[in-house]
């Protein structure tokens, strides 16, 4: 927009919003982790879904295996991600390739009289596709190779 025509919408009061900033990939990543620990806690396959796209292998498989916990009568809670880095190869507003080392810091089995801690995962190197769908971030690829 040039000057004169921001000062003249300035003056009619309609300054165009400005455009959305760039998503915080770090941050992006901690809530999805969040979000995906809480599914987890509370044995909900349909929320864990949710938190990939539709086409998404990693997506499939995840809530199947959090399926077969719950078959077995079991959740996961305080389940917490630490994420060792990050690096951004692609950003945009609606699309995120990151390749994250990681592990599972803490979680806790949980069922009818089971409480136990679990280990500690072994760091993992992994590309993540993230997508922005109606607003909210989905994985759409995860692959170990990056």
């Amino acid at each position: 927009m040039t000057l004169l025509a921001l000062l003249l919408a300035a003056l009619m009061g309609t300054v165009p919003a400005p455009p959305p900033a760039a998503p915080d990939p770090v941050a992006v990543l901690h809530a999805w982790d969040d979000a995906r620990a809480e599914a987890w806690a509370t044995a909900d396959p349909p929320a864990l879904r949710r938190l990939y796209t539709s086409d998404s292998a990693a997506g499939a498989a995840d809530v199947a295996m959090l399926r077969a916990w719950r078959e077995r009568g079991l959740r996961v809670e305080r389940l917490r991600m630490q994420v060792l880095s990050v690096v951004v190869r692609s950003q945009e507003r609606h699309r995120l390739v990151l390749v994250v080392r990681d592990r599972v810091a803490a979680a806790v089995a949980v069922g009818d009289g089971v409480r136990r801690s679990l280990p500690h995962d072994e760091v993992s190197t992994r590309r993540l596709v993230l997508v922005r769908v109606a607003g909210e971030w989905r994985v759409r690829w995860v692959a170990d190779r990056y």
